[in-house]
């Protein structure tokens, strides 16, 4: 199975017996209220908001929002409200974590603390994006724009490993997942191609994850069918048979997304892997239908955890 379109990765998510609790740190955006709101009038989640002190009976007055149900948690100046949103999570209040209006670092550093945070066990935790690409057939997924700086070998064993779990939530056997680098051959003087080489070679000989990997291979060949003509190089799955991009470190992950973001006009959602539980991530710039779709993304992982 391969999603053509964010609608058809909205009907994979079941309407939940009861909804799913999320829990958006940093409730004061517009946007994300939106989002989450028109997810809980569909059946999906029951919005806890956690913001500082005075920021939203007035903001969802504006939205036309106040009627709507909803639990409040307000907290003190100089408080982290991702801090006070892990907590109701670490209770047992929350089945969903959502970054509203936070800085990533801010988000992310009470998340990953271990003695307070929502780490799993030893687990490694990686950010998977989804968008859609003009010219590109499907949905492309792309890890990992968010958490890990600079993966070693093991981390982008790890990120792999998370992004093929997010695909096999949303129906996907066997993901084709691109290592993407500046060139198509390994040279030592790029550890990324080395990596690269290493872990399709792993994978060949030793699978440690039900995916199909190639690279390294440079992003042209990934995209563009002409490029690889061009270029003669043989692979089945340049120009619109990759399911996945693993980028070789977060800041070409980063640029990478955000360049789709502005120049092409995707749309975009994105999911935090790897934690207790899901976490709808996506930038603080993300439009109200991207927060909409980040909270679906979340929900099927938690939907299909439920299952497990």
């Amino acid at each position: 199975m391969e999603l053509k379109s964010f609608e058809e990765m909205r009907g994979l998510l079941a309407k939940p017996e009861k909804p799913f609790r999320v829990v958006l740190a940093g409730a004061d955006s517009a946007e994300m209220l939106q989002g989450v709101f028109r997810a809980q009038r569909e059946g999906i989640v029951s919005p806890v908001l956690v913001a500082k002190k005075g920021r939203i009976p007035e903001l969802l007055e504006e939205l036309g929002l106040s009627d709507e149900p909803y639990t409040l948690i307000e907290t003190e100046p100089g408080h982290n409200v991702s801090g006070a949103a892990i907590d109701v999570i670490r209770y047992g209040d929350g089945d969903i974590l959502m970054r509203g209006n936070v800085l990533g670092h801010d988000f992310l550093a009470p998340v990953m603390d271990k003695a307070t945070g929502l780490r799993d066990g030893e687990r490694t935790m990686s950010h998977v994006s989804l968008a859609t690409i003009p010219e590109y057939p499907k949905l492309l997924a792309l890890a990992d724009m968010a958490i890990i700086i600079h993966p070693d070998l093991s981390k982008k064993r790890a990120i792999i490993r998370n992004t093929v779990e997010a695909l096999s939530a949303l129906g996907y056997v066997t993901p084709k997942l691109a290592l993407m680098s500046l060139v198509e051959k390994g040279t030592f003087r790029m550890q990324d191609t080395v990596e690269a080489q290493s872990l399709v070679y792993e994978q060949s000989r030793a699978p440690f994850v039900d995916a199909a990997l190639w690279g390294p291979i440079s992003y042209d060949l990934i995209i563009s069918p002409e490029a690889a003509r061009q270029k003669k190089y043989e692979c089945p799955w340049t120009g619109g048979g990759f399911d996945a991009i693993i980028a070789p470190e977060l800041t070409t992950a980063n640029t990478l997304l955000k360049s789709w973001l502005i120049h092409a006009h995707s749309t975009v959602c994105g999911t935090v892997i790897g934690a207790q539980v899901p976490i709808a991530f996506t930038s603080r710039f993300a439009t109200a239908e991207e927060a909409y779709l980040s909270l679906v993304f979340a929900a099927i992982l938690a939907q299909n955890g439920k299952k497990k």
